[in-house]
């Protein structure tokens, strides 16, 4: 197949990128490099700098359909600058589904996250429970969700969300190449605490320590980028004319941030200092997924389940010197 995969310069992306490849799909990348690095488009596949509001004339040369990861992802940010979000997540998605619709373009995967459920009320989540995101970033991805839906219904879109949990972890292309987290502001757990370990910071910051939770700290599904992105072949072939299908994608596991820290002073060998702070606002006391949904109709499930198995390839993949 021909396809487009949006966003394909930044972390997930470029693995799912590189996975398609590997496939033996043909990929064009399009990515404006305002988080994503040019060098992390995979050998094999095209690349055409540009936003996804301008994917019109891209998709006008014939693909059979989308993948799409390209936007705004800092909640911090989102609180900060709401319009950002609105403008970057939502219109230009709505820009992108007009433009396929256009192209004749009838199928997409979309990176939708855990952020739209907000506060749940259980633990693991299912897709069936509210959605109701504490900020912009959540709730414009959930916009986008209704808008797929919207699309399935009107014009016979095939479409396909998946709900990401925390993803980390590093990958190994075929080719040897090593694609991994590199992100300009980081505020994913996993490399922050091991940014510590190659004494980039004197200790990680522990955001409350008073949850209600074995050990006080927030708890969090983990899954590897390697698990996650074989999820998108699967969501691809999945996709069925006039229809939107969402989808859970995580370990089914919670890990506390006491117990992440742990287990990066094991694998790095470094006494990783943790400073305790203040309770962030909005963060809720766990968020473990519930990935029933997608192991019983298109038969995924991890093959890097374990916490440390994630660890050790970030750790693997960092420069060190």
């Amino acid at each position: 197949m021909k396809l487009l995969v949006t966003g394909g310069a930044g972390y997930i992306g470029s693995v799912v990128a590189a996975q398609l490849v590997e496939a033996g799909h043909e990929v064009a990348v399009l990515d404006d490099l305002s988080t994503g690095h040019a060098d992390a488009v995979p050998a094999g596949a095209a690349f055409v700098q540009g936003t996804i509001a301008e994917a019109g004339p891209v998709l006008s040369q014939g693909f059979d359909a989308v993948l799409h990861f390209a936007a705004k992802s800092l909640v911090a940010e989102s609180v900060a600058d709401p319009a950002k979000y609105w403008t970057g997540n939502l219109g230009g998605t709505l820009a992108l589904l007009e433009a396929m619709r256009q192209a004749g373009v009838d199928r997409i995967v979309f990176s939708s996250t855990a952020a739209t459920y907000g506060e749940p009320e259980r633990s693991p989540i299912l897709e069936t429970d509210p959605t109701r995101p504490t900020n912009p970033y959540g709730a414009s991805k959930l916009a986008i969700d209704t808008a797929l839906t919207a699309f399935a219904g009107l014009y016979g879109l095939g479409a396909v969300s998946l709900r990401y949990f925390n993803v980390a972890g590093a990958y190994t292309a075929r080719d040897g190449r090593v694609y991994r987290e590199r992100h300009d502001v980081e505020t994913h757990l996993i490399p922050n605490v091991l940014a510590v370990a190659l004494g980039e910071h004197p200790s990680v910051k522990v955001f409350g320590a008073d949850y209600p939770t074995p050990d006080g700290t927030c708890v969090r599904d983990y899954i590897h980028v390697a698990d996650l992105s074989r999820a998108h072949l699967l969501a691809l072939d999945a996709c069925a004319p006039g229809r939107h299908d969402i989808y859970n994608l995580g370990s089914g596991s919670g890990f506390s941030v006491q117990e992440v820290i742990a287990v990066c002073r094991e694998v790095t060998g470094h006494p990783i200092p943790a400073e305790i702070a203040d309770r962030r606002p909005g963060d809720p006391a766990v968020l473990v997924a519930s990935s029933d949904k997608i192991h019983r109709e298109l038969g995924w499930t991890p093959d890097h389940p374990s916490l440390k198995s994630i660890v050790t390839d970030a750790w693997t993949a960092l420069p060190k010197n």
